[in-house]
């Protein structure tokens, strides 16, 4: 497997500087990696720093509560692919899910689908929050919408990925859809356990140590 095109390189803190972002474009064009996720306000910079590389921009909707309303979740989006992104993680309405208000949860992945054209969606569902049978639903949810992925964490919750969580997803969604895997991969041990129990990209911030150990 070619992992570095399975990885989202990403830098999300609040208080990333300018220093830290240029780091992590230099990094993902030295290791060929599948996109950086940065904040949608990095977009411009990250678009020019990355043109010509190969490397995908990957930008939040939503980020990290998705407790704003279908329309808002859309016309952030619309404002991403503007400025640049190829591809959005979106976060559902965690609250509406857990209330069972499936239709609120479906319609904001469909305005972020709507907006987001051509880019690839991809849909958080804070897994760590979730029972076994919501993250289920979630998953429906996500397919009938015609999302391209779903994804466990947004890493700002009380967990990340775990094996038995993707494991779930990917039986969930069948063999169309991608499966990411994000919060807590730290090591190539654990991206290659999430990759043997179904995901098809893994998002972290330990990216390079992660490909450094594949060849040590």
């Amino acid at each position: 497997m070619n992992l570095n095109q399975m990885i989202d390189h990403t830098l999300l803190k609040p208080n990333a500087t300018f220093e830290e972002l240029s780091k992590l474009y230099q990094e993902a064009r030295d290791y060929h990696f599948k996109s950086v996720c940065i904040n949608s306000t990095h977009i411009a910079e990250a678009s020019e720093e990355l043109a010509g590389s190969g490397v995908l921009i990957c930008t939040v909707i939503d980020f990290p509560l998705g407790a704003s309303t279908p329309k808002m979740k859309g016309d952030q989006t619309c404002t991403a692919v503007s400025l640049g992104a190829d591809e959005v993680d979106m976060v559902i309405d965690i609250t509406a899910l857990k209330e069972g208000d499936y239709e609120k949860v479906r319609e904001g992945i469909s305005e972020v689908i709507k907006a987001a054209e051509q880019s690839l969606v991809k849909v958080i569902i804070e897994t760590c929050l979730l029972s076994k049978e919501e993250i289920v639903r979630a998953c429906q949810l996500a397919k009938e919408a015609g999302a391209d992925f779903v994804k466990t964490s947004t890493g700002f919750s009380d967990g990340g990925a775990t094996v038995k969580d993707i494991r779930l997803m990917r039986e969930t969604v069948g063999s169309e859809m991608g499966v990411k895997a994000s919060g807590g991969v730290r090591t190539f041990e654990d991206a290659q356990a999430m990759i043997e129990a179904g995901a098809t990209r893994i998002g972290a911030s330990a990216s390079v140590e992660i490909i450094k150990s594949t060849k040590s």
